[in-house]
């Protein structure tokens, strides 16, 4: 489309003309998704969809920085050591993740400050002896519990 509108031509007569002309010559014949509904339609859509979309049709995902992966990391670390079925299997998974801790704050990583200390042994397996031994509630009490170790170790940043 190189060629510029005509003197005293509206907009719309000039640029309708030149698509009716472009499907008389069958350039918009093997178009992709020809007769098939536009995808998201009648979704919102925000800044990044076009992102998202290139994401979606590469098979990629986006990352995260390592310091939030870490974070992450570490919080699904947390669960599955109170999920644990044996204090060895809570002592390896604490074990992985302090290690995982000590190298990242050695190193330089991507991110938002690092701001996690190991994990200690301990503690965690004092949680996990006593989340084994009490005998479920029959009604959960109305009030808050106090909060549990698990709760407390998201919650902290740094000592």
């Amino acid at each position: 489309m190189t060629e510029r509108k005509p003197i005293g031509t509206n907009f719309e007569t000039w640029i309708d003309r030149q698509i009716r002309e472009a499907a008389e010559r069958g350039e918009f014949d093997d178009l992709p998704g020809a007769g098939k509904p536009l995808p998201d339609r009648g979704e919102a859509s925000d800044e990044m969809w076009w992102v998202k979309q290139k994401l979606a049709a590469e098979n990629l995902s986006f990352p995260l920085p390592a310091t939030l992966q870490l974070r992450k990391e570490a919080e699904d670390a947390l669960e599955a050591a109170a999920a644990a079925r044996s204090e060895a299997q809570v002592r390896e998974i604490v074990a992985a993740i302090n290690e995982k801790i000590l190298d990242g704050t050695r190193k330089a990583m991507s991110g938002p400050p690092l701001n996690l200390m190991p994990y200690d042994v301990e503690e965690i397996l004092d949680d996990w002896r006593g989340r084994r031994t009490a005998e479920p509630a029959p009604v959960p009490p109305p009030a808050p519990a106090k909060r549990t170790l698990l709760d407390r170790l998201r919650g902290r940043r740094s000592r």
